[in-house]
């Protein structure tokens, strides 16, 4: 089947029978027992397929994860209760039996940042970053010092850089390191980073595969190397997604290409629109030929879909101008997340970074005048005019 196939189907009807639910249904239970004690110690010790505690596996659980691993190409996957215990999973998992080393692109997401300072760095794993943008420096940084993992976004947040995955995922396997790619912002309707040589995939659920901000979620897709030390973490530790979340998720990500798609579209047309006007002194967009990594935008990502998210810096503002620009927006939602359907706009430095030193922000060139803006399935023409009011 094909992507969009994919995303209807997979996962639904799992178990033949003359009856059988058109959709998987929530299944609420803690616990499960079978007919004899001899079936149930199979079970527990993962001789054959089955429930046993909802801590270890889940049937609607079990569903999403076949949904998306399908989509992403994985050998299994791990549904998490946020998008940040997906990536922390997902490290644990990578550096079990690795050098308690990251390597991490110099620009992600504020709370990984705090994730790896924070938390990994206090219980001894080394935590380093490099321009991930930079093939050499990523090269010489697992050379002085070679890592357990490598961590970058497909995507990066805010300014959206693009990495070579491809290429990264070769200097891993030449140091022995896993490759761990947070796909959130392209999700795998865009590229899907296992099979251009990632070893686990994250995703924060919440944005666009659940896509409606109703559900808070995340999920680790893995390939068949390290999948069983994933779930063996997760049986230990229990960062699972309850069924009610899973359940959402699933319908989200039946509509998942339908809508990024829609997304993409209203992305480029904003993009352009906002390049033009006197009010913005930079658009940071992947469809812009002179963004720095056009080159491997134009190698990796399918024509005309590029992401759903633009940045734009405001011309002589500070956070109070804009500030003012954004209490003015009418149609458009102030709010701290992103991949919904309807448009949404944070203020990086005050949300997203705000834990982010302000050196170190601007140094990774996160300025206080700039805006992040993701786009809805609203009307292009709509998202236009609410923007082009507020900017006056």
């Amino acid at each position: 089947m094909r992507f969009e196939s994919k995303a209807v189907h997979a996962g639904d009807r799992r178990k033949p029978g003359a009856q059988v639910p058109v959709t998987t249904p929530i299944c609420t239970a803690t616990s499960f027992f079978c007919d004899n004690m001899e079936e149930l110690d199979r079970v527990f010790g993962r001789e054959v397929e089955g429930f046993s505690y909802s801590r270890y596996d889940n049937p609607t659980a079990s569903a999403l994860e076949e949904q998306v691993s399908a989509l992403e190409g994985a050998h299994g996957s791990l549904a998490c209760a946020s998008g940040m215990a997906a990536i922390h999973t997902a490290l644990l998992a990578a550096l079990a039996d690795r050098r308690k080393a990251v390597l991490a692109s110099n620009a992600l997401y504020g709370a990984t940042v705090a994730l790896l300072t924070k938390v990994l760095e206090p219980f001894g794993v080394n935590v380093r970053f490099v321009d991930i943008c930079d093939l050499d420096a990523v090269r010489r940084a697992t050379w002085e010092n070679p890592p357990g993992c490598i961590l970058l976004e497909t995507v990066s947040n805010p300014l959206l850089r693009v990495g070579e995955i491809d290429r990264i995922a070769e200097i891993a396997r030449g140091s022995n390191a896993a490759l761990i790619v947070d796909n959130t912002f392209a999700t795998p309707l865009l590229i899907r980073p296992l099979e251009l040589g990632a070893n686990l995939v994250v995703h924060s659920v919440t944005k666009y595969l659940a896509g409606h901000g109703d559900v808070l979620g995340g999920i680790v897709c893995s390939d068949k190397a390290n999948l069983e030390q994933l779930r063996a973490y997760s049986r230990i530790v229990g960062p699972v997604l309850g069924p009610f979340d899973c359940y959402l998720a699933m319908r989200g990500v039946k509509t998942l290409a339908v809508r990024v798609e829609r997304q993409c579209a209203n992305a480029c047309r904003v993009a352009t629109w906002l390049a033009s006007h006197p009010a913005v002194e930079r658009v940071h967009f992947p469809s812009d030929p002179k963004h720095p990594d056009a080159a491997t935008i134009r190698r990796l990502f399918p024509q005309g879909l590029y992401g759903a998210i633009v940045s734009f810096e405001l011309k002589n503002a500070g956070r109070e101008e804009v500030f003012r620009f954004m209490d003015k927006l009418q149609m458009i939602v102030r709010a701290t997340s992103l991949g919904d359907v309807h448009t949404m706009v944070l203020h990086p430095a005050m949300s997203s970074h705000r834990d982010i030193a302000p050196k170190q922000r601007e140094r990774m060139g996160i300025h206080e005048n700039l805006v992040r803006l993701s786009l809805g399935i609203e009307s292009a023409e709509d998202i236009v005019a609410d923007l082009e009011q507020a900017l006056g």
